[in-house]
């Protein structure tokens, strides 16, 4: 296996500020995203050529060192070797979600599982199905937003199903989760979330939130 040589190099007087947008929950090297994905182009050009355990071992030996950055690494080597995985790979990711979680982490893992539903359709509710009515907050958030990108392919069902097993939870993020589900499918389909809304009781936030554009 293919051992991993790469290290960021980051400014420690943006450090502390990138910090603080995170509520100090992780320490910064000091890496906007441009910078950071400059910084890594070579290692997610390289990463086509290995094999699938050798990538698990990298993405898994990132999310584990200190620096926040090294998180968004890994999720973006995920991301970039989408075509690879199958739902196996998936079980393997989704305990991330519940490491380090923070709403910047846990989106970026959302979007993978989002992108892996658009190339395999037929897995979308074995997909939904790993975070559905989880305990864990990030996982549920994970399972309302997990359409966003689905558009006129949205299951209203399982969106339903997503929302109302949390309508009642006071969870900013869980109740930010459900506006921004409204939301992103009201530009697809206004009169369903227009229906949505009038058929069920949902918190201030998320009523004000899928509102936006209706």
């Amino acid at each position: 296996m293919e051992k991993l040589q790469f290290q960021l190099i980051g400014d420690p007087e943006v450090a502390p500020a990138m910090a603080r947008y995170m509520k100090n929950r992780f320490k910064f090297l000091g890496l906007k995203a441009t910078e950071r994905k400059e910084q890594s182009k070579p290692l997610l050009r390289s990463s086509s050529k290995v094999d699938v355990p050798t990538l698990h071992a990298w993405i898994t030996e990132l999310y584990n060192r200190d620096y926040r950055e090294y998180q968004y690494v890994a999720i973006d080597l995920a991301t970039k070797n989408i075509k690879k995985w199958q739902l196996a790979d998936l079980k393997v990711f989704r305990k991330f979600v519940t490491q380090k979680s923070w709403w910047d982490s846990v989106d970026s893992w959302r979007t993978l599982f989002g992108k892996y539903i658009q190339l395999h359709p037929d897995e979308k509710v074995r997909v939904f199905e790993q975070f559905y009515q989880s305990t864990n907050i990030w996982e549920r958030r994970v399972a309302i937003n997990l359409q966003l990108m689905e558009k006129e392919n949205t299951d209203t069902d399982m969106l339903t199903k997503a929302i109302l097993a949390d309508s009642e939870t006071d969870e900013f993020f869980i109740q930010k989760a459900i506006g921004w589900s409204l939301r992103q499918y009201s530009k697809t389909n206004p009169e369903w979330v227009k229906q949505f809304l009038e058929a069920h009781k949902l918190g201030n936030l998320a009523v004000r939130e899928a509102q936006k554009y209706l």
